[in-house]
């Protein structure tokens, strides 16, 4: 591959083997001889679970085993899932009530699981499961945000998992009390599905000594320790490895009672043990996200700067905690909480509640897209309702460029921003001042048109420390070591890219490593939009301690004469060789200097970085039918320097797709007895090719002080944007004809209702 300068758009090297079917995922490796699971779950969403008669199936045909939580305890597991709990506003620790990895006593959402069958085939088990008769005494469900209903855990009474809060609530209220304009504004911020392309998948095999789980994950060594803490083993004594992972998108981030069931039957068996999920089986288990209601108070003072600002969440966490759920409408909410404005008095006031559904967790974003979305929806609606212009009203209270590094009033420190500077970028870039001619054109069609700004901030998230390795080997390629895991990003494209740029070795010649915990002994892995950012930084510093140690050696061999490297090729001076690092490495082993050949490094950011920018939408409404068409969308980005602009523009229009579906089709619905409506893509609106305009992309770069690449994140970016971006058109459109207010998702019949003056738009 040529090379033609750094930070160029190299087409991603991992494409050719997924497009035409090559793609290696969990159900591919999985040991050929591997006997099947399938889980026994609950049919209904809350009840009391009498002992499991597993008997009779036992000797049903291929099947090896099955296995309820009676049967984990007698083989020495009485584990349960781990998850950490904020502290409350009275200085406790949230409820911590224990999940078992297989249902006891209770079941308390559908698709709960009760047992676990595993037989020679997946058809073998499939029979048997289906033939497991569960003896379950209903009680009422409960699936509102509220406090009361049927109790789920006597650890939470009235059901409440947690009640935070951030900053002086009592001065921000007084300040409310007396401020010249007040806009309050109410937010839902539905439910949704994940629905990654790959299935959840496990694979666990025991030696005797060691046990190794394959499973489709974001990263290797967290599971790893739970593991071994599960089966009372050594560290070494437990390998986790990932292979190609379809998507997972905060989803497949955190542990999974399957994991360890599939774990403990392997190692009981002696004998290889697989599991993939079914797609309803994951819509109905795998952690959803978002599910909160929020409620917000805008004051301010008569030039409409914001004097205060005020949030109270209600937040849905599903039956029991998953491993960050608490953390995501708390801390993580109030990372971004204020935006990019520069407010010093704000509070915030959180309570989530245990229900009858499935668990929430992180979902692209993990709390900045709740905050963000939160935050400007209610400056759109401010706006609106002072009579003012959004434009406007947003550049007036930006954190101006010469208050950096700012240290916002409840979180994070900002290191770097110019969000006027960007924001003028993106009016010029989305032809701001043509929309009153598109939204013209649009009414002499019939069409409502509407026009929704969104301003956002982003705090990339995760461990700020991350290992590189650089290993010369024999063959004359490199393999590059890292502690991240790719979940469809490109990483294997960035990382090598990266590499060559910094060393002069070819893209070609370049392996990326990840994923296995016996070749890589720690890792942050993937998640909050930390990968690039952390890992390039890793492998920088591998770079330079390999350069200082390949121009010592160099020195060495000619007399101590002074020796540079150009990112190309080593200059030495007072000789006309300029060999590559692929020629020294191999000078180095035929003189015996392979202590040189394999380098590790580890470093640590000093902080994260703070992505940012202007999200443009434009949505046309047919008023006959309340269809909702997505038209035009603009994206004026601050990701700091790019390390690969194709990759980052492309992480943009993925998350832009899943904001855009979660505001116009997605919708979680469960009845009043638990049971999920939309258990299937006939039932749940995924979004489509046809809902998606073309995206116009640019960025506007204010390099990030927070690493040596001066790079910010941009996983995340385009969801944390994009939903109060299309709800803020939606509403424009809306406000038109006199609709007040509506809530995401923007479904025709919704649409129509609120146009016609029905309830239905609220619901």
């Amino acid at each position: 591959m040529d090379k033609f300068g750094k930070s160029q758009p190299v087409r991603r090297l991992e494409d050719r083997r997924f497009i035409t079917g090559q793609g290696r995922y969990i159900d591919d490796v999985a040991p050929k001889d591997a006997w099947h699971a399938v889980f026994v779950r609950s049919q209904v969403a809350h009840g009391k679970l009498s002992p499991v008669d597993l008997s009779e199936v036992r000797d049903m045909p291929g099947v090896k085993a099955a296995y309820a939580a009676a049967d984990l305890t007698e083989m020495g597991i009485d584990y349960t899932m781990p998850t950490e709990p904020v502290r409350n506003l009275d200085g406790s620790k949230g409820a911590l009530p224990p999940r078992p990895i297989l249902a006891r006593d209770k079941v308390l959402f559908v698709g709960d699981a009760i047992a676990v069958i595993v037989a020679e085939t997946k058809r073998e088990a499939q029979d048997a499961a289906e033939a497991v008769m569960a003896d379950i005494d209903e009680l009422p469900a409960k699936v509102d945000m509220a406090e009361g209903g049927e109790t789920l855990h006597p650890e939470a009474p009235s059901n409440l998992a947690f009640d935070w809060g951030k900053g002086d609530m009592e001065r921000v209220e007084g300040i409310i009390a007396k401020a010249p304009k007040v806009v309050k504004t109410r937010i839902f911020d539905n439910r949704i599905i994940v629905n990654s392309m790959e299935p959840r998948g496990v694979y666990a095999e025991w030696d005797g000594t060691k046990l190794h789980v394959g499973y489709s994950g974001q990263g290797v060594w967290g599971l790893k320790a739970e593991l071994a803490g599960c089966f009372g083993l050594d560290a070494e004594n437990v390998r986790v490895t990932t292979p190609d992972v379809g998507g997972g998108f905060g989803m497949k981030g955190m542990d999974y009672p399957e994991y360890f069931v599939i774990a403990a039957a392997a190692k009981a068996l002696n004998h290889p043990v697989r599991w993939i999920a079914e797609r309803t089986e994951s819509m109905l288990t795998d952690n959803g996200g978002r599910d909160l209601l929020s409620d917000t108070t805008l004051a301010f003072d008569d030039d409409n700067r914001i004097l205060a600002y005020k949030v109270e969440t209600l937040c849905n966490l599903g039956a029991h905690n998953s491993g960050y759920a608490q953390q995501i409408q708390t801390e993580l909410f109030a990372k971004v909480a204020m935006g990019t404005y520069d407010v010093r008095d704000i509070a915030l006031h959180s309570k989530g509640f245990f229900t009858n559904t499935t668990q929430i967790d992180a979902y692209r974003g993990a709390g900045r897209p709740e905050a963000i979305f939160a935050l400007e929806r209610s400056m759109d609606n401010a706006a609106r309702e002072l009579g003012v212009d959004p434009w406007e009203l947003r550049r007036i209270n930006f954190i101006p460029p010469s208050k950096f590094p700012y240290k916002t009033a409840i979180a994070d420190t900002y290191d770097v921003g110019d969000f006027a500077r960007v924001m003028d970028r993106a009016k010029i870039e989305c032809d701001a001042d043509g929309f009153p001619a598109r939204r013209k054109e649009s009414e002499a069609k019939g069409k409502l048109r509407g026009f929704g700004l969104c301003y956002y901030i982003e705090s990339i998230l995760g461990d700020p420390s991350e290992h590189a390795r650089v290993v010369f080997e024999e063959d004359g390629t490199v393999s590059l070591f890292v502690g991240t895991q790719s979940n469809g990003q490109g990483h294997e494209t960035v990382y090598a890219a990266f590499l060559s740029d910094q060393t002069g070795i070819p893209v070609e010649k370049i392996r990326v490593v990840q994923g296995d915990t016996d070749l890589i002994p720690s890792g942050g892995g993937t998640g909050g939009s930390r990968s690039v950012t952390t890992q390039s930084a890793a492998t920088l510093k591998t770079v330079d301690t390999v350069t200082k140690q390949f121009a010592e050696y160099l020195a060495g061999k000619n007399d101590g004469a002074e020796v540079t490297f150009d990112d190309e090729r080593f200059r030495i001076a007072g000789s006309n060789a300029t060999p590559s690092m692929i020629e020294v490495a191999a000078m180095a082993r035929e003189d015996g200097r392979t202590d040189i050949l394999d380098v590790r490094e580890k470093n640590t950011l000093p902080q994260m970085s703070f992505p940012n920018g202007a999200h443009i939408a434009e949505v046309e409404i047919d008023p006959d039918t309340g269809l909702v068409k997505l038209v035009k969308y603009s994206v004026t980005d601050d990701f700091g320097n790019l390390i690969n602009p194709m990759l980052a523009e492309g992480q943009v229009h993925g998350g832009v797709a899943q904001g855009v579906g979660q505001a116009l089709t997605e919708h979680v619905v469960y009845d009043e007895t638990g049971q999920l409506l939309t258990a299937t893509f006939m039932d749940y609106g995924m979004p489509r090719a046809d809902d998606m305009p073309m995206i116009h992309f640019v960025t506007e770069a204010v390099p990030s002080t927070a690493n040596p690449m001066g790079m910010k994140g941009c996983g995340e970016a385009g969801t944390v944007a994009a939903l109060a971006a299309v709800s803020n058109a939606v509403a424009d459109a809306l406000a038109t004809r006199g609709v007040p207010h509506i809530d995401m998702p923007f479904t025709a019949a919704k649409v129509w209702h609120a146009l016609n003056g029905s309830s239905m738009a609220a619901e």
